[in-house]
């Protein structure tokens, strides 16, 4: 089977991705979701107009016709003043208090004199002073958080001001994560002689939690079909399920396998890319399936081209799936070979579109996790893409997970 170009691959496995589902979550417990539907304020806020400093409510154009003004009352935040104010007359006001009716400015108890019940005021004072005005931040209706977005604590600030309890928001993708072959055990556990431990499936459960989805850490299957085809029936319920591992054509890569006795149907094995050649999407029922290398870096690199987009899809994202941005080389690149190039590399200056400057990391195998997690982005070079020099622009991949 010939070798896949990445975006063949991607618009593969995104075909037909759409949102899962919609749920309704507290507003506490919303933060990072994904909101599945455009939310309107319940009420207008502020819902009266209010006093923004501790002072004096009154007429300001009493302040002209009056040497002193009587004081008639009270107004604190949740003890409003029950009469109105008339000329020559003030309210003590404190802030967030309802601005009293016959009153159009609030004055700061700075500036004013009083003596008993009466007061003066030192300063002139602009008409309309120190009052926050109903409506002034939204109104009843007003659409301010839109469907697609990802929930931050400023989103939900505003959300629990507009008065929502609960929050629509996209169902999380299960997503399995299968790690298979014989040498893996578990993380903790002591590896014998000829072992070593099953790294790459933290890396992605943390990645597919970041991205929107719930990751399911399916126990390690081992190198024979039974084990397999019983790990695969576990993972029926899931959205997508990942494995790790097996996906190559040696004697014991038998996922393949597998997944055609499960009654899979494979979408395509192998793309030209490096790190993550033998790469595999297939769909399982209503499970799609996306079959990864074992080495940890082409677990993770695979997952941040192919998974997270798909990830987004079945949460309604609508950002551009590949997320390509621009950087400057700050070191010379060599001519790229026939296969998509990922190469882990570090942004030196924040900033793209030319305004940042980036390097490849010196060494580039696939299995240096130390390197992947000093990384802070991929430089995509295309294939056959001649040698490149400083201060070229390269496309770059953020790893933001």
């Amino acid at each position: 089977m010939a070798l896949l170009p990445v975006s063949e691959a991607l618009a593969s496995i995104l075909d037909g991705a759409v949102r899962i589902g919609v749920e309704f979550v507290p507003v506490s417990e919303a933060a990072g979701r994904i909101l599945a539907q455009d939310v309107a304020a319940h009420l207008t806020q502020p819902p009266f107009n209010s006093a923004s400093m501790d002072g004096y409510a009154l007429r300001a154009a009493d302040l002209q016709d009056f040497e002193g003004l009587e004081v008639i009352g009270e107004a604190a935040a949740g003890r409003s003043f029950s009469g109105s104010v008339a000329r020559g007359q003030a309210v003590r006001i404190f802030t967030g208090a309802p601005v009293p009716g016959g009153a159009d400015t609030v004055v700061i108890q700075e500036i004013v004199e009083r003596t008993g019940s009466a007061i003066r005021v030192k300063q002139a004072v602009t008409a309309g002073a120190n009052i926050r005005v109903a409506g002034i931040d939204f109104r009843e209706g007003d659409v301010l958080l839109r469907a697609g977005r990802r929930l931050t604590a400023r989103d939900l600030m505003l959300a629990a001001g507009m008065n929502h309890g609960e929050l629509p928001v996209a169902k999380k993708p299960l997503v399995a994560i299968l790690a298979t072959g014989d040498e893996l055990v578990a993380p903790g556990e002591t590896p014998a002689a000829d072992q070593i431990v099953s790294s790459s499936p933290a890396g992605l459960a943390a990645m597919v939690a970041q991205s929107g989805g719930e990751p399911w850490l399916l126990p390690i299957a081992r190198d024979n079909l039974d084990s397999l085809t019983q790990r695969l029936h576990d993972s029926r319920r899931a959205d997508i399920l990942v494995t790790i591992g097996g996906a190559s054509v040696g004697d014991h890569d038998l996922v393949g396998r597998a997944l055609a006795d499960a009654g899979a149907s494979l979408h395509f094995h192998k793309v030209a890319m490096r790190p993550g050649k033998p790469l595999m999407s297939a769909r399982m029922g209503q499970t799609r399936v996306i079959g990864v290398a074992g080495n940890p870096v082409a677990t993770l690199i695979c997952a941040r081209v192919f998974l997270q987009p798909l990830i987004r899809r079945l949460t309604g994202v609508e950002a551009a799936d590949h997320n390509v941005e621009k950087a400057r080389l700050a070191k010379a690149l060599a001519a790229n070979g026939d296969r998509a190039h990922y190469m882990r590399g570090q942004l030196l200056r924040d900033g793209a579109v030319g305004g940042g400057y980036v390097r490849a990391l010196d060494d580039q195998d696939s299995s240096l996790m130390a390197a992947l997690a000093s990384a802070d982005c991929l430089i995509v070079r295309p294939p056959e893409a001649t040698a490149a020099a400083v201060g070229d622009l390269v496309d770059i991949l953020r790893l933001d997970f």
